[in-house]
């Protein structure tokens, strides 16, 4: 059965609003765990206009406390150093906190959502030697990738445990054309094929980006994808029925599915 990993950012994000601690990000994390969440995942941003080191340090004390079992995801830019606004560095973070699970994304500082996976073309020497330093610290390391096979390759080659495929793409292809849409159909192959080709070589699977309540459906149907990080839509989803729900919708779906 695949993972369901409930991404936290969107509670941070409406608290920071307004300031204060409501609602409160720990309690949020507390709510998914208890409607069926495998794990919890931030992505901390330089500009921190959402996840705040603060809220990885919480979530990581309470799990170590309360919720051993729970794994622990912290995705970012492994390249985002410290700044004079209260941001550690990525690296620095991990480091402190150290989660189950890095996943490495190649955003810029003030992207406004991760869009593209790694380039190991170009990277792959400085994200290998990052790789490296972070395995040293017992996690496990995943990057964020597209579903193009020879970059999949290239990130076995530099030592990642697994990949997170960016499924920005077939969201878009299900909202433009349908779940019987020959797009939507051409696109879940893609998926597919480069799923089962990361695993054939060794890697372990992950995906996520606009996977909703609609097309996570049928994107489920990939049996090699191990975890789903999901935030956005679940959580706008949770605006209208409440996040216990939302994350039980989830988890019934990935469980009817495994």
């Amino acid at each position: 059965m695949t993972q369901l990993s409930v991404n936290l950012n969107k509670i941070a994000l409406v608290r920071n609003s307004r300031g204060g601690d409501v609602p409160d990000i720990a309690e949020a994390a507390r709510v998914a765990i208890a409607s069926g969440a495998y794990g919890i995942t931030v992505h901390p941003r330089p500009d921190q206009r959402h996840v705040l080191p603060s809220d990885v340090r919480r979530i990581a004390a309470l799990l170590r406390k309360d919720h051993s079992e729970i794994e622990f995801n912290i995705e970012g830019n492994p390249f985002s150093g410290a700044n004079d606004r209260g941001y550690p560095g990525y690296v620095a973070l991990v480091e402190e906190t150290r989660p189950h699970q890095c996943t490495l994304v190649p955003d810029s500082d003030n992207q406004l959502t991760s869009d593209h996976g790694w380039d190991l073309k170009v990277d792959s020497n400085r994200v290998a030697s990052l790789i490296a330093e972070l395995k040293a610290l017992d996690g496990r390391v995943s990057l964020f990738m597209d579903p193009d096979h020879g970059q999949i390759e290239l990130a076995k080659r530099v030592g990642a445990d697994r990949i997170e495929l960016y499924t920005g793409p077939f969201a878009e292809a299900f909202r433009d054309d349908g779940p019987d849409g020959r797009k939507t159909r051409a696109s879940f192959e893609t998926y597919r094929e480069a799923a089962k080709f990361a695993t054939d070589i060794g890697l372990g699977v992950n995906a996520g980006h606009d996977l909703d309540l609609h097309n996570l459906p049928m994107f489920a149907r990939i049996t090699d994808v191990l975890e789903v990080s999901i935030g956005h839509a679940l959580m706008s989803d949770a605006l209208m029925m409440g996040l216990a729900a939302s994350v039980s919708q989830y988890h019934a779906i990935l469980e009817q599915a495994g």
